[in-house]
């Protein structure tokens, strides 16, 4: 695995800031009628994007994960302007702000999506696995799913034609306690998920997902299994989100105690105890950090407010060709 260093936490430390600020950003924006539809926050779950970059091939390796899809991207490459303008619904976003909170993507940065339907994105990132062994590519592809979407027949069907063809692709369970408003013990007699993957022989356990050092680790060795043609690994990534399912969700399955409890071991600050431990900054360069995620931010909001939105023709001009359906206005 490539050594974690001074450089790693520091860039660690301020990634992760940045991905919750931004998506604070997000859920204030929201409110004021900036955002609309769903909005999914990744809050308490950065250290898995963390830890999944810093082992990853950024030159060829692919991601592709459900709706909480707001930082994966930005973590990918794409510009984190680009991210907040389409989830603002400007032209230009992402999509044209098109696709919304629950749609990034960007081919170009290898991100897949951003997928609204349950466990929809599982055939998906095995497909995307597929064509990288077919055409010899030596790229791996890391799924996330829910723990909600480990129920999903979608997830049984998939992990029986990963393992007979040795895909190379990581099966990701970003298990952060609840399925919408669902605990896993309501679902299934068994609370192990990474357990699933025994009835298909396939390598799995269990990670410690508030430390991205952990994180690392484990994906390392599933990554460096799918290159080296061994095929699929499934991973339990044990996490917590400290916000709602979405921005509707009151939360009242769970109490403040219990989220209180886990934001002792929040990510962020398990890297900045590190940061500090080890004299990697001072307090006055942990201050620059903190201002330079703040400016960007600001910048970001800034980009997204004063962008506009795209013209009503193109939603025709996404979704129709005009041969095809000449029963349609070329113009409204």
């Amino acid at each position: 695995m490539k050594k974690i260093t001074k450089a790693t936490y520091l860039k660690w430390y301020e990634d992760m800031l940045f991905w919750r600020k931004f998506e604070d950003k997000l859920a204030q924006v929201y409110i004021q009628q900036k955002v609309r539809g769903f909005l999914h926050l990744y809050n308490g779950q950065e250290a898995i994007l963390a830890g999944a970059l810093h082992v990853m091939d950024l030159s060829k390796d692919k991601m592709i994960t459900a709706y909480r899809n707001h930082v994966q991207p930005i973590g990918m490459g794409v510009d984190p302007r680009k991210v907040m303008a389409e989830l603002y619904g400007k032209k230009t976003g992402t999509s044209q702000g098109m696709g919304g909170s629950m749609h990034i993507f960007s081919k170009e940065h290898r991100f897949y999506g951003g997928h609204g339907i349950v466990g929809g994105q599982i055939p998906l990132g095995a497909g995307l696995a597929f064509a990288d062994k077919y055409f010899k590519r030596d790229a791996v592809t890391l799924t996330f799913l829910g723990d909600g979407a480990a129920r999903q027949g979608s997830l049984h069907e998939t992990f029986t034609m990963a393992v007979k063809w040795n895909l190379p692709v990581v099966f990701c369970v970003e298990n952060n306690g609840y399925a919408m408003g669902t605990s896993v013990a309501r679902t299934s007699k068994s609370t192990e998920i990474w357990k699933l993957g025994l009835g298909y022989d396939m390598p799995c356990g269990p990670v410690d997902a508030m430390n991205p050092e952990k994180v690392a680790e484990a994906l390392d060795e599933a990554i460096k299994r799918a290159r080296k043609g061994e095929g699929p690994t499934f991973l339990e990534l044990k996490t917590y989100r400290y916000r709602g399912h979405s921005m509707s969700d009151a939360q009242q399955y769970r109490t403040k105690e219990e989220v209180a409890e886990y934001q002792k071991i929040d990510p962020i600050t398990q890297v900045k105890d590190i940061i500090k431990e080890k004299k990697y900054a001072t307090d006055k360069e942990i201050k620059e950090i903190d201002k330079r995620v703040k400016d960007l931010v600001s910048e970001c909001e800034k980009f997204a407010e004063e962008s506009d939105f795209p013209e009503i023709q193109t939603m025709y001009d996404v979704v129709y060709e005009q041969e095809d359906y000449p029963f349609l206005p070329h113009k409204l």
